[in-house]
């Protein structure tokens, strides 16, 4: 009696064992609570616990459908509460992870029973005698690390990228109903059925056409928990896009307004500088008391804000004059040959948002170099036959690394930055432009190409 709950715990530790692996790799992106070491090891006692008390259930009716897939669920309920206790996060995000975790699991299982039904039928194993159990579990767990990582780099790494910095949503409450009942209510069904016309040991059939129903289960259960994965993992990379693109579309409504708002300001200190410059000649020519060196002083001061930056495009101008008020106040060489005209094609809100974004962007580059002399930026905007090139050019200090041809935001929170070269890539997507970015002696380049072919 010893000897067979001892063999059902081994069952169960086992389980858990293969599901906490992939817990650990679906949820590395997800925050931690507070004193999560401390909840990790108190939540893995009172679940081991529990399926220490499992184990005499599984014996009494782990024979039946219905009592393995109760002793599974149970199991899973227990180490998702786990979950949900050392993780900061919604309830639908966790059950999530441990949902993809536990079809990861079972597709790793499934995976090894077809090589091994495949042995057993070859009878491949026959020569293992007493060490059976050793060299099964030696080829098991071989074969499961190697699975893992396979699992790992095809379906989790790549939905972890877009899963942090959000909430799920119902899609992925639908995604993980799907993952458990593929796992456990399919898989647990059919592992009772086969294991009930295994002789000897489970998995080993007389009949050939056993085998070959065993197998088809199995690659079923594989192709199922695979498209399980290849959805949960698209679904979360097309929430993160549609959540992308709503910010991005707010930004350019944003542009909208500033430009507004920027247009009426300079306009305003422009008429204001004229006045001011007017009254202070007609002061000097009266006569009054003041020394033609304080009047040229003055007029020189306020010159800086009738230095009206003129492209072509109003809204263009209205922009450029504002960063260019800024560089001069803050020690920056900005330097712009531009032909706004040919910019007539983009829509007010994106040229604003474009242009916006790829001088904030050298901006916030070159006032973190201390030389003077490299406090530079300089903007292009021209036509070569029927092409816009746009290209701008600044230094910058540190390193730059590069994702997905667009280079990474330095700062140290990549959820809530690195929209401005998304935002870029966008509007030139928008308009099937190209973009080209990289870096070459210290400086950064980024070129755009338009086609003005109509």
């Amino acid at each position: 009696m010893a000897e067979v709950n001892v063999i059902y715990q081994k069952i169960i530790l086992e389980f858990l064992f293969e599901l906490y692996v992939f817990y650990a790799l679906t949820t590395r992106k997800l925050n931690r609570a507070p004193r999560f070491w401390i909840r990790t090891l108190a939540g893995a006692g009172a679940v081991l616990a529990l399926a220490y008390g499992a184990a005499f259930f599984y014996r009494a009716v782990g024979g039946t459908a219905l009592g393995r897939i109760t002793v599974y669920v149970f199991l899973f309920t227990a180490a998702t509460a786990h979950l949900r206790l050392c993780f900061d996060e919604t309830f639908p995000t966790v059950l999530f992870c441990a949902s993809v975790a536990y079809a990861a699991q079972n597709l790793c299982y499934k995976l090894y029973l077809i090589l091994w039904c495949g042995g057993e039928a070859l009878r491949g194993y026959d020569g293992w005698g007493p060490r059976f159990d050793l060299y099964y579990h030696v080829l098991y767990y071989a074969f499961f690390a190697l699975a893992a990582a396979a699992v790992y780099f095809l379906f989790i790494r790549g939905m972890l990228r877009h899963m942090s910095g959000g909430r799920l949503d119902h899609h992925m409450l639908a995604i993980a109903i799907l993952a458990l009942s593929i796992t456990v209510i399919l898989c647990s069904v059919e592992d009772i059925y086969f294991s009930h016309l295994s002789v000897d040991r489970e998995n080993r059939f007389e009949l050939w056409d056993y085998y070959v129903l065993r197998q088809a289960g199995n690659l079923f259960s594989v192709l199922g928990c695979a498209v399980v994965l290849m959805l949960a993992s698209r679904t979360v990379e097309r929430r993160e896009l549609r959540q992308e693109l709503e910010y991005l579309q707010h930004a350019v409504h944003q542009s909208e307004r500033q430009y507004e708002i920027s247009r009426d300001t300079i306009d305003l200190i422009n008429v204001k500088c004229h006045d001011i410059r007017y009254k202070l000649g007609a002061l000097a020519a009266q006569g009054e008391h003041m020394r033609p060196e304080a009047v040229a002083d003055l007029q020189e001061s306020i010159s800086i804000y009738d230095a009206k930056v003129e492209t072509g495009n109003q809204l263009l101008d209205v922009l450029l004059t504002e960063k260019s008020l800024y560089c001069e106040q803050n020690g920056i060489t900005f330097s712009c040959m531009a032909d706004g005209e040919k910019l007539a094609f983009l829509a007010d809100g994106d040229l604003y948002c474009l242009f916006g974004n790829i001088i904030d962007n050298a901006l916030e580059a070159v006032k973190a170099i201390k030389e003077e002399q490299r406090r530079v930026i300089n903007l292009v905007v021209k036509a070569r036959g029927n092409m816009l090139v746009i290209q701008s050019d600044n230094y910058f200090d540190g390193e730059r690394t590069f994702e997905g041809g667009l280079p990474v935001t330095t700062k140290a929170d990549r959820n809530y930055h690195g929209f401005g070269m998304r935002s870029i890539r966008m509007i030139v997507h928008k308009y099937e432009g190209e973009l080209t970015a990289y870096v070459a002696d210290g400086i950064f380049h980024l070129n755009i190409l338009f086609s003005l072919a109509t």
